[in-house]
């Protein structure tokens, strides 16, 4: 398709390709059985075959394989025969000299002149076949072979002795060429047909990228998570090419860049002058267009438009749909740049053409799209006019398609062109302000909520509120719904003011609704008001008989209960507005109410349910197009759930989602917490980002409590992955202030267990008293409720026997992740109670006056618990029995909690505290794995000698001294303990040996 050299990706990371690259290694595999193995790398310029093979050949560094490469040169059949194999020998001899060669020096002077003269010209070629095949097949190698549509005859022979003939039993060869080289007679189609039927051979033939591919290139290319419309944008245009994905990556999005275009109207200016013509004309129509519609426009004889048309097929710039669809252009960018390349005569005149035939023959074109075709074909021939009517009719059209993103922007061009058209209303028979709301509605319903609010305060401007208050009070709930979602302000005031006039408008099922929608606003502002809303709304459609605005109401006010009652108590309403939506077949309110209903039931701790409840919700936000709105927190609250089930990978596919539907403003703020929390437990680099973009709407004038709070909690958990304490207790001391913060429970709990955990690591007490002065005054009424408020106990206190309590609420409640890290605490309180008993025990064979210290104690004097498990009247039987059994119990249930933390971890895919788990294992001189298993030694016996010394504050030259060794000895024993324990100095060294009991002994 394209005359593109062989270029290396800008991009470090292989995006999209591990099935093929599964594919070369099994190859590889093969080879290694002595089962010859040939690939065959096939796909259009661009694609990424040579970075698939540098990845490739990357993995084999370090392998017991030899690794060559040629090229073949753009001759064609009249260049260099042998091109790939003279490269790869010449490799060969500058890695090896030419001792590599094996005594095949005269037969292969044909291939390197460096080597000598060659045989007598009527030497036989089989003897240079025979001596390439011993020399290739004389160990494990991997012949790489680039660029095959470029070969000549005799490579190609070669390559057939080697496969068919020779069938070298190491040998792997990897060969690539491009797809769309390959024209009708290409000597390569019937080689590689002769290839394919050869056992060993396998066609790999390489496919552009998806979005989330498209997605995963630009984030590695520009350094950052792109916006999802850059990605929609750059994923229609390369259509997953990955290329062009790196050239539009390093322009500015816009136009196409001036190298890449030269390389797409490269081919089409090597066309005859008629099939360039009927190529610019065919650009006109569309990536995809059938042969009768080109042939109305085009106006040419059928075997003259036929001929040319054979032409650009065979150049590989168009190629044959069906006979129904007619043709595609193999590449939308080629169609962009020949469009694009059309002057501006010709561009107006040809458009024209188009917009009169589709008119005439509406057929033409796939059914349902003649209006949008027209609409478009006018606007481009600068018929204004024409322009505006048309653009209204396929507006018009596409709001009864629900395709709200397609009616906002042909709107957009009615407004654009009202100025220019002098006598617009009457044209249209609506008038500006009409066209106002329209506009505002579909750029409301698509999602485009700065434009919605730009267009509904230009219509709150021209309309005369007490003449029209119906109309008046919608843009207002519409202008609250707005400021709201921006975190501009609550929209209360715009709400009260919608009432007022809405009390004053005449009834009906109109202003029934927008009484529902006020109630809907106010529930998460003022949770009363919002019920007497609702209830007006509920008593006038009851009164009226209006079964649909009842539904509507219904669900108004379940929200507002949301906000009023628990959620035992709101979810029978709800559930009870849900059944009539769905029974009324009212699809807004089925959406809106499953949102309620899912979100009580995960505060009820019924995840399962949740996921189910917001699950059924998502077909019908998609088909109604509120998936950027609605569908956004019903994707969220599905995550959500899934989230605490363990279930991680779903839900950041359902994360995903969210993130590609690009929702507006504060309705982004959801999925993008969430997506923060799970990679965050994961220990992904891309974290921060995510953190950072969702701590930013923190600073945004108004944001709903559940989602400040839940905000807050996002920063001090990024926080805590910093290595300074400080910076976690700030925090949590910030979370700690917000006025509002014991205004949702469910929200409060997780902010006051990580200021707990951020309190116990820096060992604050005044951040401690407060977080448990919170706590002393909040409810504990759900599962998750309990299970925090035990984990929030279990950091302020310590102690085995909270940290149990926290382990079993969680078992109770399901949450997967804070059972894991409950484990990982019960483990380390686990040690901390080894430590006592053995404390106790040395204690006592000590007697009164030994010098035995209480390690126990110690830990207790300096903020730890140290709890005693051993009976006293142990003490009595030797005390060395007793010590045995008691170490020996502890044992077996610390193993047991870091093997089940490890676990849960594992399964998450929560890598730091998997490392945290595995590290305390160590330290311990526990298998993590191995639940009950033996303590293995972590120090040595002169180890814990010179680290109790550590202990005690001795410098290396006093415990030389104390040991009778030599400074350096004790410096090198002193580096291995700290290696051994994970620490960076001798004072953390201490800590951690008084914490874990590695002083006992």
């Amino acid at each position: 398709m394209l005359q593109l050299m062989t270029v290396h990706g800008q991009s470090e990371v292989l995006v999209g390709r591990e099935a093929d690259l599964a594919v070369l290694r099994d190859a590889l595999k093969r080879a290694r059985h002595a089962e010859p193995s040939t690939v065959l790398v096939g796909g259009e310029a661009g694609v990424g075959k040579t970075r698939l093979v540098e990845e490739f050949r990357h993995g084999l560094t370090g392998e017991p394989v030899r690794v060559l490469a040629g090229q073949c040169l753009e001759l064609g059949e009249e260049g260099l025969p042998f091109a790939p194999f003279a490269g790869a020998l010449r490799e060969l001899v500058r890695a090896e000299g030419v001792a590599a060669l094996d005594g095949h020096e005269r037969e292969l002077a044909r291939l390197l002149p460096e080597l000598g003269p060659p045989p007598e010209a009527d030497a036989r070629r089989g003897l240079l076949f025979e001596a390439v095949a011993t020399l290739l097949g004389r160990r494990p190698l991997v012949l790489f072979i680039e660029d095959l549509h470029w070969s000549d005859r005799s490579t190609r022979d070669l390559i057939a002795f080697l496969v068919r003939a020779a069938r070298l039993p190491q040998l792997l060869l990897v060969i690539t060429y491009r797809t769309d080289e390959l024209h009708r007679g290409h000597p390569l189609r019937p080689f590689l047909a002769e290839l394919d039927r050869v056992r060993g051979v396998r066609r790999l033939e390489l496919d552009r990228l998806d979005r989330e591919g498209t997605a995963e290139m630009l984030t590695h290319l520009l350094g950052a998570e792109p916006g999802a419309r850059v990605v929609d944008m750059i994923t229609e245009r390369s259509q997953g090419n990955p290329f062009f994905i790196e050239q539009f990556a390093g322009s500015a999005f816009g136009e196409i860049p001036a190298n890449l275009r030269d390389l797409l109207l490269s081919r089409a200016d090597q066309l005859p002058e008629p099939a360039q013509r009927v190529l610019r004309m065919a650009a006109v129509g569309g990536t995809r267009f059938s042969h009768e519609l080109l042939a109305r426009v085009a106006g040419l004889e059928e075997a003259a438009l036929e001929s040319a048309l054979r032409v650009i097929v065979a150049a590989q710039l168009i190629t044959v749909v069906d006979a129904d669809e007619g043709y595609e252009f193999r590449h939308a960018l080629v169609r962009e740049a020949v469009h694009d390349d059309l002057l501006p005569g010709e561009h107006a005149r040809l458009h024209g053409r188009y917009a009169r035939a589709v008119e005439a023959e509406p057929h033409l074109v796939p059914l349902g799209r003649a209006a949008a075709e027209i609409a478009h074909h006018w606007h481009a021939a600068r018929d204004h006019p024409r322009a505006l009517i048309t653009a209204k009719i396929a507006a018009d059209e596409a709001r009864g398609r629900y395709a709200y993103g397609e009616q906002a922007r042909l709107l957009d061009r009615v407004l654009q062109l009202w100025e220019d058209v002098p006598d617009a209303e009457t044209l249209l028979g609506i008038d500006h302000l009409d066209l106002l709301e329209e506009s505002a509605l579909a750029a409301n319903d698509s999602g485009e909520h700065v434009r919605a609010l730009s267009l509904t305060r230009a219509a709150l401007c021209d309309i005369d509120e007490e003449a029209q208050p119906l109309r008046a009070g919608r843009l207002l709930v519409r202008r609250a719904k707005l400021l709201r979602a921006a975190g501009r302000s609550d929209g209360q005031t715009e709400c009260d003011e919608a009432f007022r006039l809405l009390s004053k408008a005449p009834r009906g099922s109109d202003r029934l609704r927008l009484l529902a929608e006020v109630a809907h606003q106010l529930a998460g502002i003022d949770a009363e008001r919002a019920a007497e809303v609702a209830r007006v709304a509920m008593a006038d459609a009851s009164e009226q008989n209006d079964l649909a605005a009842l539904v509507t109401a219904e669900v108004a006010f379940g929200s507002a209960c949301a906000g009023r009652l628990l959620p035992t108590d709101a979810l029978p309403v709800m559930r009870d507005a849900v059944a009539r939506a769905r029974a009324a077949g009212d699809l807004p309110a089925l959406t809106r109410g499953l949102v309620n209903v899912s979100d009580a039931l995960f505060e009820l701790g019924r995840y399962e349910e949740s996921a189910s409840a917001a699950a059924e919700g998502l077909p019908d936000a998609g088909r109604i197009g509120v998936g950027r709105t609605t569908g956004v927190y019903l994707l969220a609250n599905h995550a959500e759930a899934l989230i605490a089930l363990g279930r991680w990978d779903e839900a950041d596919a359902r994360l995903a989602e969210a993130a590609r539907l690009d929702p507006p403003e504060t309705l982004a703020l959801p999925w993008l917490r969430l997506r923060a929390r799970i990679r965050l437990a994961r220990g992904r680099e891309d974290a921060e980002s995510l953190v950072n973009r969702s701590l930013d709407f923190l600073c945004r004038p108004y944001l709903s409590i559940e989602s400040r709070l839940a905000t807050l909690d996002v920063r001090i958990l990024a926080a805590l992955d910093d290595a300074d304490p400080a910076a976690a207790l700030e925090a949590a001391r910030a979370a700690l202030a917000e006025p509002k913060l014991t205004a949702r429970p469910r929200y409060t709990w997780p902010i006051l267990a990580h200021a707990a955990r951020a309190a116990a690591r820096a060992a604050d007490p005044e951040l401690s008293g407060a977080v448990a002065a919170v706590a002393a005054g909040l409810p504990q009424r759900y599962p998750a409720e309990i299970a925090f408020a035990a984990q929030v106990r279990a950091y302020l206190q310590g102690g085995e026997a909270c940290w149990r309590e926290a382990v079993e609420a969680w078992r109770a409640d399901g949450h997967r992740y804070e059972l894991a890290a409950a484990l990982l605490g019960l483990a380390e309180a686990q040690a901390t109670a080894r430590t006592a008993i053995r404390s106790d025990a040395a204690a006592r064979i000590a007697g009164p006056g030994g010098a035995a210290r209480s390690d126990a104690a110690r830990i207790a004097g300096s903020g730890g618990v140290a709890r005693t498990v051993a009976d006293p009247a142990d003490a009595a039987v030797g005390g060395g029995a007793g010590f045995v059994a008691g170490r020996t119990g502890v044992t077996s249930d610390l193993a047991g909690s870091i093997a089940e933390a490890v676990a849960v971890a594992s399964a998450l895919g929560a890598v730091p505290l998997v490392e945290a788990a595995d590290t305390l294992a160590r330290r311990l001189g526990i298998r993590a794995s191995a639940p009950g298993g033996e303590r293995d030694e972590l120090l040595t016996a002169r180890e814990r000698e010179v680290l109790r010394l550590v202990a005690e504050g001795h410098s290396n030259g006093r415990i030389a001294t104390d040991l009778y060794i030599s400074p350096k000895t004790a410096s090198v024993h002193v580096s291995r303990i700290i290696a051994k324990l994970e620490v960076t100095n001798r004072g953390e060294a201490a800590a951690v040996a008084r914490r874990l009991g590695l002083l006992a002994d």
